[in-house]
């Protein structure tokens, strides 16, 4: 039976040490063929607890595991956290695929050839920024806009946009920010006036009977944050939601992320794909992630935030569209490996 042969991590960051930053993890089969995932590290402080598991628990694990799919590295990846987990499993799929020369898209059952994209506009203080950001986005192709909202900068961003882009799909990202008090149940009621695509996380992660009555008392879909599968089952149980924003991270990988995709789609629910990353590893997975049948909205498949680029060609959308890779296997990119090595700031190698 296969086995894998080494693990090795390597932590990443933009040049001066400007944010984003990522960590790469290269995992290498008894052939000699390696497979590549990476987990972004969205707050610097995550660093630590992300190294640790790979370097001290999951690393270890898998030398020598005997595998013969991406799914029995299983155990070894709940030794750690999602993130951690999230950058070796998408690596064990990379390296199984290309093992067997077949694009990863495919080998996860998806059946498309290209994809339609969306963008994020963070708050700002001004409206006519708001609006300046959107038409950016929908210049450069983007059908999908999502603009992030709080309590007190909700209604009137929305507004503006709607007003300038009658026939373009927004969600209102809330960030976990409302309770149902009056005064915040009210504002997201008004929002539903504004034929959204998605209210998307108005509620505190967990709490999903809050979720429930609000997409009782509104038309719009309302998308709770999933991070498990358990989660999301309950979610439809409690009909707590109708939308689904799919990310690799936050599920603990594409074996996870498959299944919460599956059921998401069986319960009729919308789908789109978020792929943080900043180097472009992690837009290559969810590219595949974002073929499949049931990603039925435009993805965040957002282009990597300046400084360099690790894959070959780089995941770039023209016109708002990206074309998922299907003549190369796995990722279907070149990884850039001599350059990752000269420019990563820490390495962990197992076996040492």
């Amino acid at each position: 039976m296969p086995q894998i042969q080494g693990c090795e991590a390597f932590h990443v960051a933009m040049p001066r040490g400007r944010r984003p930053e990522s960590i790469l993890v290269r995992v290498t089969g008894d052939d000699g063929v390696v497979g590549w995932g990476e987990v972004a590290l969205m707050d610097r402080s995550d660093g630590p607890g992300v190294w640790a598991d790979l370097t001290e628990r999951m690393g270890p694990a898998l030398i020598g595991l005997e595998w013969e799919r991406p799914e029995d590295v299983s155990a070894a990846a709940e030794l750690g956290g999602r993130g951690a987990a999230a950058a070796v499993d998408t690596a064990c799929w990379d390296l199984w695929c290309r093992t067997r020369g077949l694009p990863l898209a495919h080998a996860l059952g998806g059946t498309r050839t290209s994809l339609v994209t969306g963008a994020r506009i963070s708050p700002e203080p001004i409206l006519d920024t708001v609006a300046e950001r959107v038409n950016r986005a929908v210049g450069a192709g983007h059908t999908r806009v999502t603009v992030e909202v709080r309590p007190g900068w909700d209604i009137e961003p929305v507004r503006v946009v709607r007003e300038a882009f009658p026939a373009l799909a927004v969600v209102a990202d809330a960030g976990h920010a409302y309770r149902e008090t009056p005064e915040h149940l009210a504002a997201l009621e008004a929002l539903d006036g504004y034929g959204l695509l998605a209210i998307e996380r108005p509620f505190p992660a967990g709490d999903l009977a809050a979720h429930a009555r609000l997409q009782r008392r509104t038309g719009t879909a309302v998308g709770p944050a999933i991070g498990d599968l358990d989660t999301l089952e309950a979610a439809v149980a409690l009909e707590a939601g109708r939308v689904l924003d799919l990310r690799i991270d936050l599920l603990g990988g594409l074996t996870a992320a498959r299944g919460a995709h599956d059921r998401a789609y069986a319960a009729g629910w919308d789908i789109w794909c978020t792929g943080p990353g900043a180097f472009g590893i992690g837009q290559a997975a969810t590219v595949a992630l974002a073929a499949m049948p049931g990603v039925t909205l435009p993805s965040d498949v957002t282009d990597p935030a300046g400084g360099p680029v690790f894959v070959t060609p780089p995941v770039r959308s023209s016109g708002g569209v990206v074309g998922v890779p299907l003549t190369q296997p796995g990722l279907g990119h070149e990884v850039d490996e001599e350059r990752i090595e000269r420019l990563a700031s820490r390495r962990m190698r197992l076996p040492v």
